[in-house]
């Protein structure tokens, strides 16, 4: 009985200090200056570039699986009106990448192959760019945080001067407190924009790696299915044998 009073009298304090603590640095935070100001616009603006990326830079809307092997089968069927309602009103690169290749069926495989990979490739670079902003925060963010602590720390000496308390360390400990606060901030939102950044980039890596073997499998289903018109052809051609 002895010990679980203990026991919680022990987990009531910590949770008590925790909260405390919590609750200081919500205060420091609130009196960081401008460079908290600017941390914190910067923290909205990740968070909003984040969710738009998770919600558009995803399979289905750049490489659907279940629409390259559905125009796989339509286009070596020769059933290309089918296949142009199929990705009439799809919104993936892909899709536009087979509607280009339609428009161009007539033309060399090759260069129509070449054409829908410089459409995939500009999307692609736009998806990349629309990231961009999550590699300037992280790069960007530890400098404001340094900066505000320089300012905190020039003002914090400042007081110190002009109210000669230089031998009061609770003065001198809270204004350096304050002003480290900044760089905390700059750093604890660099890192997850840092990470974010190198995780987008490498999911348009991998997108464009899947599109790209889209184009080449799409590339020689059209040019079977055009060998495969002109052997008929040929043997049309060729009389028969009485």
């Amino acid at each position: 009985m002895k010990i679980a009073l203990r026991f919680f009298t022990l987990s009531a304090t910590a949770a008590a200090a925790t909260s405390a603590q919590a609750q200081d640095m919500v205060g420091q935070l609130a009196h960081g200056g401008v460079g908290i100001i600017v941390i914190g616009v910067m923290s909205l603006l990740t968070l909003a570039v984040a969710i738009e990326r998770l919600l558009h830079l995803r399979n289905n809307r750049i490489a659907p699986d279940a629409l390259l092997e559905e125009a796989l089968a339509l286009w070596r069927a020769g059933q290309f009106e089918e296949l142009q309602a199929r990705v009439a009103d799809a919104d993936s690169t892909l899709a536009r990448m087979i509607v280009y290749l339609l428009a161009r069926r007539g033309a060399a495989p090759a260069a129509a192959g070449e054409g829908a990979a410089a459409l995939a490739s500009l999307e692609l670079r736009a998806h990349q760019h629309k990231a961009y902003l999550l590699g300037a925060v992280a790069t960007i963010a530890p400098i404001v945080g340094l900066l505000g602590t320089v300012i905190g720390m020039i003002e914090s000496f400042h007081v110190i001067a002009f109210s000669g308390a230089m031998g009061d360390p609770a003065l001198l400990a809270g204004g350096i407190s304050k002003a480290l606060i900044n760089t905390a901030a700059g750093l604890a939102l660099a890192l997850p924009a840092l990470c974010l950044h190198h995780y987008f980039k490498n999911r348009v890596a991998a997108l464009g790696l899947a599109l790209e073997q889209a184009i080449q499998r799409l590339q020689a289903a059209a040019e079977a299915f055009e060998r495969g018109g002109a052997q008929g052809m040929v043997l049309q051609a060729v009389p028969h044998a009485h």
